[in-house]
């Protein structure tokens, strides 16, 4: 292999691993989001968790975080407002990424 070929299969490499790495962030997210969702709701124990694979499977509705949105939005309803959800999704984004880089 020439060093461009060695270059460009790294770079693939790379490009792989962080979609993937990305990914994993928003499907934690949005069980964390979940967890946080069904909590104010009054869910605990296993009707959370299951509330929380509800809105992972909201994601794959379509491209961006809108579907995990409108999901949560509509469920909650007057407990929380589009402010703190998106604020929510945010910090949660980040503690996902958090929470995978102390578990590489």
């Amino acid at each position: 292999m020439t060093t461009f070929d060695d270059r460009e299969s790294a770079f693939e490499n790379k490009f792989a691993h962080d979609a993937e790495m990305q990914f994993k962030a928003e499907a934690r997210r949005n069980k964390l989001l979940g967890l946080w969702a069904a909590g104010l709701m009054g869910k605990s124990g296993d009707e959370a968790e299951s509330y929380a694979r509800e809105v992972i499977k909201a994601d794959f509705e379509e491209a961006g975080d809108e579907d995990v949105y409108r999901k949560v939005s509509g469920d909650l309803g007057d407990l929380a407002d589009e402010a703190t959800i998106r604020t929510k999704m945010r910090e949660m984004l980040a503690e996902a990424k958090s929470q995978l880089l102390d578990e590489a």
